[in-house]
């Protein structure tokens, strides 16, 4: 509608042709009593030069397609800005809460290591046995400190192994991808339809980073379901950074949302 009203408002000339300026004439005024009779017409043959127009005015008269200047109503309000404020904070704790779940999934693996060299630790007892062949009674004495440290530490995997954590680190970090690139991507095009244009600075190379940071760490899950200690090392590396990040945009994104209470209104 916006760009159909601005091309009627097009100034139009009048082209006289060289001809008729030779003689210079008027034409005699229409008399108020005459009738003027126009030819009906279609809707299909109205409809086609106005989307014409339309689209001849995104090209005469750009300002028109700007995305900021209301006419996208509600999209370009304070409830929808305030959005991307809360859910990104919202990532953020869930961030956390991925990183301890994918802590706790660690530990049942690095104490199944521990076991394994204890047990290679573990010497057999000298068993003495009576001139009958018997074990003597003696043989039956108290484990050794390495063969408690086994017992506890195995008794520590079971419980892990209880909270299912694997598969709840799993789902954690497809949640976090899916919602975070979402909401990054879903960020910048709500500042574009508020304000017509987006603002290169540090919020957004943060955002950016902590995007691509996300996707990283998920393509490193198939290596690292085969064992690979690198990727694995490398996947807490670029989540640790990812949330050092995180903290560090929280200051520029307040004052955004100290920016969107002030040249915003509701809803």
């Amino acid at each position: 509608m916006a760009a159909t009203l601005a091309f009627l408002q097009i100034p139009t000339t009048t082209i006289i042709s060289s001809k008729s300026s030779s003689h210079s004439q008027q034409l005699p005024p229409i008399p108020s009593s005459s009738k003027v009779s126009f030819c009906p017409m279609s809707s299909n043959s109205i409809s086609l030069p106005l989307s014409a127009a339309a689209a001849v005015t995104l090209f005469l008269n750009p300002q028109d397609a700007l995305a900021a200047g209301g006419e996208f109503g509600i999209l370009e309000g304070r409830s929808l800005a305030l959005i991307h404020p809360i859910v990104m904070g919202g990532l953020f704790v869930y961030t956390l809460y991925a990183g301890y779940l994918g802590w706790q999934w660690r530990r049942v693996r690095t104490l199944q290591d521990q076991i394994n060299e204890l047990k290679k630790q573990d010497l057999p007892l000298t068993v003495t046995v009576t001139p009958e062949g018997t074990p003597a009674a003696a043989a039956a004495a108290d484990p050794s400190p390495v063969q408690l440290q086994i017992q506890r530490l195995s008794e520590e995997r079971k419980e892990l192994i209880k909270g299912q954590y694997r598969e709840k680190h799993f789902n954690a970090g497809s949640i976090l991808l899916g919602f975070g690139v979402f909401e990054s991507i879903g960020g910048g095009l709500n500042t574009y339809l508020r304000t017509g244009k987006l603002f290169p600075g540090p919020h957004l190379y943060a955002g950016a980073a902590i995007t691509v940071l996300w996707a990283a760490a998920a393509a490193l899950v198939p290596p690292m379901q085969k064992g690979n200690e690198t990727a694995r090392t490398l996947h807490i590396a670029l989540n640790i950074l990812n949330v050092l990040l995180f903290i560090w945009q929280i200051p520029t994104g307040w004052d955004i949302v100290l920016k969107v209470f002030e040249f915003t209104k509701w809803p």
